[in-house]
């Protein structure tokens, strides 16, 4: 077997890894595209419906 001297994959190295340039284009059209998708999925949502107001009690005064 042999030996794995690399140190293990932390978030600065991640990090590191999606600012460089070639990764960095990716890394910016995966974010608008899932900026784009989450605004389309909460703008698709339907409003709860709500309750229908009752009518005003008849000992309610008119203003």
């Amino acid at each position: 077997m042999t030996e794995d001297n690399r140190p293990p994959r932390d978030l600065k190295g991640l990090l590191r890894w999606a600012t460089t340039p070639p990764q960095a284009w990716g890394v910016y059209l995966l974010a608008i595209i899932l900026v784009w998708l989450v605004s389309f999925y909460a703008g698709s949502l339907r409003p709860k419906k709500a309750p229908n107001a009752s009518p005003p009690a008849v000992t309610a005064p008119k203003s």
